[in-house]
This record gives structure tokens, C-alpha cells and sequence, in this order.
């Protein structure tokens, strides 16, 4: 929908975003090793398979015969998922949001919380995911593995949102026109069409019901994070 830009939103308690700068290096040198092109048994080693991580939660659920090969516990990889990517472009996309959004968010709740932050969202985002792929059979099956780190991000999102409504961001929409545009403009459309397309899409590769988990994360989690004195829709 949108392409963000820079948004014009200094920071205030910390002098750089070290944390935000630290998960983008993570992402990229995690891709480094494993490009586009990774054996899709690597691949599923690492990312969360929705009947193999339910199964693994004590749930009903009978597992998909497995195809990692690595042995990697499957709670273990609603951590790792989130720092593996398909390709260039899934990959340029989810760093190019965390590196206009991150900062911000780091910036609120302080270095060490924001990492923790970010897990978390993707955690659940994970969590969620996997949940409703098994209830309705999206994805074209429940063995397919999640990558990618936009349900973390989705939660930096709605962290943002809940921060900085008013802040102005600049964005290509459509997406060659630049526009300077409120947050809440901004990021409220894209939640908007993150949850039509999880109620409407019977499948394909995006994972939209891992960006409203990571959406409900992160609208929740700033509420207890964020440092004494920082106020909501500042």
C-alpha cells in the first residue's frame, strides 16, 4: 500500500537506536548465510510449521511428516522464523519499516525492553498464525513453514501508531507518489488492509494472520513497556 520514506520524529531519551540497528544487521547476515535459494529443508528447520509447533504445545494435532533437516526444537523456531526471509524483497521490506519505525519505539521503551518487545510481538505473531492455519486449513496446508519478520514488525507498528499518530511521514503510495502523511493515516490504512485480507485471503504466501497477531502484540505490549512518563498519541 504504502512505501515509508522518513518520518519527522526526533528521538528524545536515547542518542541512537543501537537495538533497531542490531536486528537489521541480524536479519541481513542471517540471509547472507541463507539466501534465496536455501534448501527448503533448512528453511523448515528454522521456521514455525503450524501442525508440527501446535503438536509440539500438547495439542491435538497429528504433524505433517517433517522436512527439516536440521534438528531444532519447534518451540525454538517461533524465535528463529522471524530472522529468515525468502528473498531480497521480503527482506528489504521488513528492515525498510523497522528502520523508519524501530527507532521510535526503541526510543520509548529503552534498548534492552525494545528487543524483548520485538520478540514477544513475533512470538505471538507466530502463535497466531499457526492457530488459524490449523483451523481452516489456509496456506494450502498446515505444513508449510512461516519465515520473516513481519509479525515482529507489525507490533513495532501498532507500538508506533499508539506513540505517534501525529507525527507526519513521508511515503511513496501506489508506490511512486510522494506523500507526507500522518501516522495514524498511514499506518491505520495499513492495518485496515491487514485485517480485510486476513478475513477475506483463503491462502498464498503472505501470512496476514501473523501481521494481526503481531498488531494485538504490540498494541498491547506498549502499554506496559514504555518508559514512566511517555504518553499514548503524543
Amino acid at each position: 500500500m504504502f512505501i515509508p520514506i522518513y518520518d519527522d520524529n526526533k528521538l528524545m531519551k536515547i542518542k541512537f537506536q543501537y537495538m533497531t540497528l542490531a536486528l537489521i544487521a541480524t536479519n541481513i547476515a542471517i540471509y547472507v548465510l541463507f539466501p534465496a535459494g536455501t534448501d527448503l529443508g533448512v528453511i523448515a528447520s528454522f521456521g514455525v510449521v503450524p501442525d508440527e509447533l501446535i503438536a509440539s504445545l500438547g495439542f491435538a494435532a497429528t504433524p505433517s511428516p517433517g522436512i527439516g533437516t536440521l534438528s531444532v526444537p519447534e518451540s525454538y523456531t517461533l524465535l528463529t522464523y522471524m530472522f529468515f526471509h525468502a528473498d531480497p524483497l521480503h527482506l528489504g521490506g521488513n528492515m525498510l519499516f523497522l528502520w523508519i519505525f524501530g527507532d521510535n519505539v526503541e526510543d520509548a521503551i529503552g534498548h534492552v525492553k525494545f528487543l524483548l518487545f520485538y520478540l514477544l510481538c513475533g512470538v505471538f505473531a507466530g502463535i497466531v498464525h499457526s492457530a488459524v492455519v490449523m483451523q481452516t486449513a489456509q496456506a494450502s496446508g498446515t505444513g508449510i513453514p512461516l519465515i520473516g519478520a513481519s509479525g515482529a514488525i507489525a507490533g513495532v507498528l501498532a507500538a508506533y501508531l499508539m506513540l505517534h499518530p501525529k507525527v507526519r511521514i513521508w511515503v511513496l503510495a501506489l508506490p511512486i507518489i510522494p506523500l507526507r502523511v500522518s501516522a495514524a493515516l498511514a499506518i491505520g490504512a495499513w492495518i485496515i488492509y491487514q485485517l480485510i485480507m486476513a478475513w477475506t485471503s483463503s491462502g498464498g504466501q503472505v501470512a496476514w494472520w501473523a501481521h494481526v497477531g503481531g498488531l494485538i502484540a504490540g498494541a498491547l505490549l506498549i502499554l506496559v513497556f514504555r518508559r514512566p512518563g511517555v504518553r499514548l498519541f503524543q
